[in-house]
């Protein structure tokens, strides 16, 4: 009625309006409500009835204000306030329904994007892997014992109906959430609020987290399983995936640890011990605590019975289960440092599997046994120790990252971050050789007196002049910062980048010249690696690499250096063995290294190569405290040359074929224990290394093996050990 009351004041109110004041559609409804003027001849004289028919023009004033008010709205925009209170309810109504539409799609689209159906076939755990050295020799074994998945149609009735009554008893019926399975767990204290299809949702796609958030996200994964998939290949799946405890992941690898069985064998009394484990798997283990799986298995029992699977009779009848726990050579052993370090980098490349992984490593066995025997003698003191041994390809073949694994498992190869001292100036003098300075060019060798930094050489040892090879072999301190700051620390840093330190390195530091940056022992032997391969930078690596495609050689850059280059620091690197500060290293054959000492004798490294072992040592303490007088070229040269004498004997001697058919299922070499036993062929004899001697074990008897002035004497080993 909006244009009635604005038109429709009355004649006289009309009559003072003129025709322009009236909007364009309006002319003919303007025209029929003006008065007329009786002086007016030309007035069209419209019939006028005796009584205005009012609701008539109420009727027309309402269509013209609709009009109005929609063309009003085609007029506003949506940022405008108006153009949202003008919607009607239907119109809302209508958007809503897109909305969720549009909603349910994208909640789609994310499910297959972050939730693939097929990640449901896939273990939750890692499968276990076994890793052997080249030879073929069981080195490690690390993982969850997943066996392969269990098929619905293939078990006994009372297998999968233990797990429905315990933990989804509308399972076959209900849509993925079970409001009365819900309520009836809250009433009655047992039976899992969740159904086997959340389950299935919540181990396999989602976090442990405990969030309204992650419980929606359950819900909807849940709804969407019960679209895609069968109820037998949701329980399937559920039942593959389940943790039962003890390291055992799936109802088969379960039953065969707990009843060495098949699952398809499962008695009903050991398919509801089972079923009972899934509430809280570590508390019920029955192979440590069988009275709580046996109390939770009658609960098991109980409702199957209220589910009609079972009679009362048949379960009173029902014995107690016994469980039979085998040797299945699956029982995880002690690692080992190199195991620790490769085990990841083998699961990187290695797709989600129910079968176990043997992988075949660069570890040499030989090489791995004369490590750990060098170190176990050297007068290490308190000190920690590693040593870390690689071709000059990275091939790995040997590691100690520290004196026992057995009480810390922190390996000081790849974890440690400590100075390199003086092995870092070997950086500082290639860079300089690249940037035109000679073997036989001179240095000043005297004392730094001015500036804030101010490197003293060792027990004060100067001198006017010094060629940069004697330089280097003596270790000079002021040598190496003058060489440092002639050069450059921009171009030392870019040699050591390239020669693959990735470590934090401060340009403009003068005390980088003297190895103050903190690194890896694993990254600082590649880099010499580098050196003596002249093709760098070398990447360690655990298992074995093929020879590179042309594809790689042509996407993969490797630097070199020039051959005089070369030449002159190898020149240099053997000058540092034969008569400077790494004599103690000295080997029959030609030998390349340098030693390191950091301030306050913290670290001391020796790192070099001969033939085609390159091996860095270092000794020091975990806290980083000073040791007593320990420096690179006292034990770690020591270390060094022992094992690459040993090593070039077992690299002269004929290489053993690895095994045919190696076992992985055998026993494991544990390299890294401190006294600990090696098995000695498959008869059960063992050896075993201590402080007192050798001794060997055959069926568990030990055998003690004395060498004395008298010979080698074996006898019957003594209950205690002998006082030391």
């Amino acid at each position: 009625m909006a244009l009635f009351d604005r038109f429709w004041k009355g004649p006289r109110a009309r009559a003072d309006r003129g025709r322009d004041d009236v909007p364009a559609g309006f002319y003919p409804l303007y025209e029929s409500m003006r008065p007329i003027d009786d002086d007016d001849d030309d007035a069209p004289r419209p019939r006028v009835s005796a009584k205005p028919d009012f609701d008539a023009w109420d009727a027309r004033l309402d269509h013209i204000d609709a009009a109005v008010e929609i063309e009003e709205r085609r007029r506003r925009r949506w940022w405008q306030r108006d153009y949202w209170r003008s919607r009607s309810k239907w119109w809302w109504s209508g958007r809503g329904i897109l909305a969720s539409l549009a909603l349910f799609v994208l909640l789609i689209g994310w499910l297959a994007t972050t939730a693939p159906l097929s990640k449901s076939l896939e273990p939750i755990a890692p499968p276990q892997v076994t890793l052997l050295a080249s030879d073929g020799t069981p080195i490690a074994r690390s993982g969850a014992v997943v066996e392969a998945p269990v098929k619905v149609a293939d078990l006994p009735p009372h297998v999968t109906q233990a797990f429905i009554a315990i933990e989804d008893r509308r399972f076959y019926t209900h849509w993925g959430i079970d409001p009365r399975s819900i309520a009836r767990a809250v009433w009655t204290g047992y039976g899992g609020g969740s159904t086997i299809t959340q389950q299935l949702a919540k181990f396999t796609f989602l976090t442990p987290e405990q969030s309204l958030s992650r419980k929606a996200r359950e819900a909807l994964i849940a709804f969407w399983l019960e679209g895609w998939l069968t109820k037998d290949e949701i329980l399937e799946r559920y039942l593959s995936n389940a943790y039962f405890g003890d390291n055992q992941y799936g109802l088969r690898a379960a039953s065969l640890h707990y009843f060495y069985r098949q699952p398809e064998k499962l008695c009903p009394e050991q398919a509801a011990m089972l079923a009972g484990l899934l509430q809280a798997p570590s508390r019920y283990a029955p192979t440590r605590h069988y009275d709580k799986a046996r109390v939770r298995m009658d609960l098991v029992v109980g409702a199957m019975v209220e589910e009609g699977y079972l009679t009362a009779a048949e379960a009173k009848a029902l014995p107690d289960p016994r469980i039979d726990v085998r040797t299945r050579d699956d029982n995880l052993p002690t690692g080992t440092y190199f195991a620790d370090w490769a085990l990841p980098l083998a699961r990187e490349g290695m797709e989600a599997s129910y079968s176990a992984q043997v992988l075949t490593t660069t570890l040499d066995a030989r090489l791995q046994s004369l490590a750990n025997r060098v170190v176990a003698r050297a007068p290490l003191g308190g000190a920690q120790v590693a040593l870390v041994a690689m071709r000059r390809n990275g091939e790995v073949v040997a590691m100690v990252g520290g004196r026992d694994y057995g009480k810390s498992s922190f390996n000081r190869v790849t974890q440690a971050r400590r100075q390199p001292g003086s092995t870092f100036k070997t950086f500082v003098y290639l860079a300089a050789l690249e940037a035109g300075w000679e073997p036989d060019d001179t240095i000043p060798n005297t004392e730094i007196t001015q500036g804030s930094y101010r490197p003293k050489n060792a027990a004060g040892r100067y001198s006017d002049q010094i060629t940069l090879e004697e330089a280097f072999a003596r270790s000079s301190n002021v040598a190496a910062f003058r060489l440092f700051q002639a050069v450059g620390s921009d171009k030392v840093i870019a040699q050591a980048r390239a020669l693959g330190i990735t470590a934090p390195m401060a340009e403009g530091d003068p005390s980088l010249a003297l190895g103050t940056s903190v690194m890896t022992l694993m990254e600082l032997t590649a880099a010499y690696a580098g050196i003596a391969a002249n093709e760098f930078p070398v990447e360690p690596h655990a298992f074995p690499r093929g020879e590179r495609t042309w594809w790689e050689w042509l996407t993969t850059r490797k630097d070199s250096l020039s051959s005089g280059t070369h030449d002159d620091i190898e020149a240099m690197l053997r000058s540092a063995i034969n008569r400077g500060t790494g004599r103690n290293a000295v080997l029959p054959i030609a030998n390349y290294g340098k030693t390191g000492t950091s301030q306050d004798y913290r670290d001391a490294l020796f790192v070099g190569y001969a033939g085609d072992l390159v091996v860095g040592v270092w000794i020091g303490n975990d806290d980083n405290t000073p040791m007593k007088g320990v420096t690179g070229g006292s034990t770690p040269a020591r270390i060094w040359r022992d094992f690459m004498r040993g090593a070039l004997k077992i690299e002269a001697a004929p290489q053993p074929e690895p095994s045919e058919s190696p076992d992985p299922e055998g026993p494991i070499q544990q390299f890294d224990i401190e006294g600990g036993e090696i098995p000695l062929g498959e008869n059960g004899t063992t050896l075993r290394i201590d402080g007192s001697g050798v001794v060997i074990a055959k069926d568990g008897v030990p055998v003690e093996v004395r060498v004395g002035e008298g010979g080698v004497v074996v006898q019957p080993a003594p209950s205690e050990p002998p006082p030391s």
